[in-house]
C-alpha cells in the first residue's frame, strides 16, 4: 500500500497568527430582544477613531474594540451591515 502524503500548508508568521488571535472571530449574540453580529477588532486593525454608542466617547485608532450590527432588522441584511457601530468592548458587554 502506498502511503498518502499530506500537503504542507504554508506556515503563517507569528505576527499574522497573533494579529488573527487579537482580531477574534465573528459571533452572534442576543441583546435586548435582537440578534447581533459581533466582530472583535484588534489594535493593529483599528485605523481610525469612532464614537462609541454606549458612552458617546471616542474609540481611538489603535484600540481594541468590537463592531456590531443587527442580524434581524426589518430593512434587510444590507441595511443592517450599513448601520454597524463600533463599541468599546466594555460598553458592549454592559449594553
Amino acid at each position: 500500500m502506498a502511503k498518502s502524503r499530506r500537503r504542507r500548508q504554508p506556515s503563517r508568521t507569528s505576527d499574522e497568527s497573533f494579529d488573527r488571535l487579537l482580531s477574534g472571530w465573528k459571533r452572534s449574540e442576543s441583546r435586548r430582544g435582537s440578534t447581533w453580529t459581533v466582530q472583535p477588532v484588534g489594535p493593529g486593525r483599528s485605523e481610525k477613531a469612532y464614537t462609541c454608542p454606549g458612552c458617546s466617547r471616542s474609540v481611538e485608532a489603535g484600540t481594541s474594540h468590537v463592531v456590531t450590527w443587527r442580524e434581524d432588522g426589518v430593512l434587510g441584511a444590507q441595511a443592517d451591515l450599513a448601520a454597524r457601530r463600533h463599541w468599546h468592548t466594555h460598553c458592549w458587554n454592559i449594553f
